[in-house]
């Protein structure tokens, strides 16, 4: 399989996986109707995330894996306690007032805006957090690498796959954000805000704790 082939693959497959829905879309669809700007913020962390996933599959992930089955089963209980962490923290803010952001046009500037620049490196930091959150997403990168990457990775291509999926899984986030932080979505959220929240926050628990289930029955 030449380079070209490879890396067509390696990103037709990682875009059908970004575009599956999971915690991190939620993350950036609830990030976005609040503030278009913290949601481009959610969206380069994601991508960072994909960064780290894909670096580390390439250095081999998937071997420490199988080699020491107990790191996976670490790592997925400590990612799902953190998603059930997540899912409880938007469950109680479910009825809290939700300020938007200055990134909204048309409405203004808001006290807010003043840190606006801490405040999108702590949803950045936020994304990040939440995409690396999910072992099995690594698992699922090593695995389309094993299926797609030559023997003997070229140079060039291990350059160029990081790349691609950054570009990949931040372009796909930035779509969701820009998407779900035009007036006629945020407007319905901002109605149903309660609903949704809670909503989201059982979606991230639920997730949360069947990975944590999952690593304690000692399985896949």
């Amino acid at each position: 399989m030449n380079t070209t082939l490879s890396l067509l693959g390696i990103a037709g497959a990682m875009a059908l996986g970004a575009m599956s829905p999971g915690p991190s879309f939620v993350m950036v669809a609830r990030t976005a109707v609040a503030s278009r700007s913290d949601g481009l913020a959610a969206a380069l962390g994601m991508g960072a995330g994909g960064l780290v996933f894909a670096i580390a599959a390439l250095a081999g992930l998937q071997a420490a894996f199988l080699a020491v089955p107990g790191l996976y089963l670490a790592i997925k209980g400590f990612g799902g306690a953190y998603l059930v962490y997540l899912g409880v923290r938007i469950w109680q803010g479910a009825r809290q007032p939700l300020a938007l952001g200055a990134g909204q046009e048309g409405l203004g500037t808001s006290p807010a805006a003043q840190g606006s620049q801490r405040r999108a490196l702590r949803t950045f930091l936020f994304g990040l957090a939440t995409q690396v959150s999910n072992p099995k997403t690594a698992v699922v990168y090593a695995s389309i690498f094993a299926a797609f990457l030559p023997h003997d990775v070229p140079l060039a291509l291990a350059l160029a796959v990081p790349a691609v999926i950054f570009c990949i899984e931040t372009g796909w986030y930035t779509v969701v954000a820009l998407a779900l932080s035009s007036a006629a979505p945020r407007s319905a959220y901002l109605r149903y805000k309660a609903w949704i929240d809670r909503a989201a926050g059982g979606v991230m628990g639920l997730l949360g704790l069947r990975l944590v289930g999952s690593a304690l029955r000692g399985g896949n």
